[in-house]
Formats: C-alpha cells, structure tokens, sequence
C-alpha cells in the first residue's frame, strides 16, 4: 500500500518560506502593528514573520478544529487564553495561520477581531489551499495536498 502523497515541509524550507512571506507582505506596504498568531499552528510562522518584519507585539488566539488528519469538529472552537481585545483597537493587525484549508478557523478569527475596531486586519498563511472560503491577503505556496509541518508531523512524546 502506497501512501497519499503530501506536501512536506522541512524545517530548513519553513525558514525560507516564512522569509519569503514576510518579504511579501513588506513590499506590498502593509506595516502591521502587530501580528496575532492563530494558535497552534500559526504559532510558529508568527513568529518568525514577526521577527522578520520587526514587529515586536504579538498576541495569540487559540482555535481548535482538527481533531485529526483530515477530520475536524463541526465548527472551529474558541479556547481560552483569551486575546485581549482592548490592545487591538486602532491597529493594524496581521494574522497568521499554517494553512488556510476550509478556510472557517481564519474566516472565525478575523470576523471576530474586526468585531474589535482595529484599523486594519489582513491574513498570511504559508499555505492555502483552493477550496478556501477565505482567501488571505498573503500566501507562500498553495496546494491541494496534506501538508506535513515540521513541528505536527511526528506523534506528542511521552
């Protein structure tokens, strides 16, 4: 038996495509005040964005909807911590997320954080894929593949 083949990113290309990503978005204009991290996954590309465009505030949101390989729950979840929403008004934010596959966790996030009254809200992933609900604003490399992360592809340790 053959497995399904996936879009593999290795540790050494996560740090070319979040250069790359951030290079994007610096000649595109947009100057964010702050980055907000979709958690968990985007948590890593955050902050190598982040550092890469010398923004020094962050934040996280905390989502969960994939339970597993190619299975979610029925909606995505918001898990506490808590972003406080008082530090967000009149910024411009930039959220951060993995993959933008179905699209609804990055469509849950920046519905809410407009709800909030910042200047300005646009998305980066390093990968989107075509059946998106939301296309972001920023994006490295699209596919319709799994992808294998670097830091999600081998089971917790024990």
């Amino acid at each position: 038996m053959t497995s399904p083949e996936r879009e593999v990113l290795t540790w050494d290309l996560f740090g070319e495509a979040s250069r790359d990503l951030a290079q994007g978005i610096a000649d595109s204009g947009f100057r964010p005040d702050m980055v907000i991290a979709v958690a968990r996954g985007g948590l890593l590309p955050a902050g190598a964005i982040s550092y890469a465009l010398g923004v020094k505030a962050a934040g996280t949101l905390n989502v969960e909807f994939y339970s597993d390989i190619e299975e979610t729950l029925p909606d995505p979840v918001l898990l506490e911590p808590l972003l406080d929403t008082a530090a967000i008004v009149g910024k411009r934010l930039l959220v951060v997320d993995d993959v933008a596959d179905s699209g609804r966790t990055l469509d849950l996030v920046l519905d809410l954080l407009r709800n909030h009254h910042p200047d300005e809200v646009r998305s980066a992933v390093l990968y989107t894929k075509p059946r998106t609900i939301v296309q972001p604003d920023y994006y490295w490399r699209s596919t319709d593949l799994w992808i294998n992360f670097p830091w999600s592809t081998q089971p917790p340790v024990s």
